[in-house]
Parts: structure tokens; sequence; C-alpha cells
């Protein structure tokens, strides 16, 4: 898989199949973590409608536990932002021509004015 490239960006960007991996490991990492918070929030839910005392002192530990995940999934997110960021600026650096203006300078984004 590593060298190959997919363009299923829509702009008909590519990315690498090394980053395509990456990314796939992130969201499996993400779903994983947001099945166990559907567990924890079920556990939770079962021990507040039992409302023994145990169980509702557990709900403290199960809590701050679901807290840690939502964390951790907003790090993954962050991180899998930042790398799909890099990736498309890396294969855009990539695809640019190298034409330069009739001054030499490189163009730039604006547009000129119609006259």
């Amino acid at each position: 898989m590593e060298g190959d490239t997919f363009s299923g960006l829509g702009n008909g960007t590519q990315i690498d199949g090394k980053v395509f991996q990456t990314f796939q490991k992130s969201f499996v990492q993400v779903q994983n973590i947001l099945d166990q918070n559907r567990l924890l929030i079920n556990e939770i839910n079962q021990n507040h409608e039992s409302k023994i005392p145990d169980n509702l002192s557990r709900n403290v530990g199960l809590i701050r536990e679901l807290n840690n995940n939502i964390r951790r999934v907003v790090d993954l997110y962050a991180d899998l932002s930042c790398s799909f960021t890099k990736s498309v600026d890396a294969s855009s650096e990539g695809d640019s021509s190298g034409a330069l203006r009739p001054d030499g300078k490189p163009p730039t984004n604006k547009r000129s004015k119609p006259l």
C-alpha cells in the first residue's frame, strides 16, 4: 500500500498510502473510544436509575473516565487535522508548476482588475 495514492478528496488532491494508513488508524482509535464511551454512558445511566449509593459513587469514576476519553478523542482529531493540513499542503506544493511571472517573481493569488 505504501507508495499508492488516493484521490478521493473531491478536488483532485492525492494523498500518499502511508498518510492514508495513518488517518485510517486514527479513525479506528476514535471509533473504539466512542464505542467505549457508549458503554460507559449506559452504565452511568443504569447506576443513576438504580439510586443505590454504591452505584452512584461508582459513577464518579466512570464520569472521570468518560471525560478523559473525550479529551483523547479531541486530541486525536486535532492531530488528524494537523496531519491532513500538512499532507494537503505538501501535495499542493508538489503540484505547483513553478511558473514565474514575466518579472521573474512567483505568481500571486490576486486577480488582476479587468480593464
